[in-house]
């Protein structure tokens, strides 16, 4: 079941991080598959602070965190 809602949070977080890193984008259906991936990445960084992200509102931070910074990453390497 929390699989379940990794993924609907890492595409509402993957959609929000899209947004946010104007022209750093890759085109939705990829924003979507990252935020999933920086949902998981944001939790596992959450957790490593020791910054609980429980609940929703925790939970879907977490993720849009994520999301932003496994974005910036791979921007990084579409410019080189």
């Amino acid at each position: 079941m929390y699989f379940i809602w990794y993924i609907i949070t890492g595409i509402i977080a993957g959609f929000v991080a899209g947004k946010i890193m104007r022209g750093g984008g890759f085109g939705l259906i990829v924003n979507l598959l990252l935020g999933i991936v920086g949902g998981v990445l944001g939790g596992w960084i959450f957790g490593l602070l020791g910054i609980p992200g429980g609940g929703i509102i925790g939970g879907l931070a977490s993720s849009i965190v994520g999301a932003v910074l496994l974005l910036w990453i791979a921007s990084m390497f579409r410019r080189v």
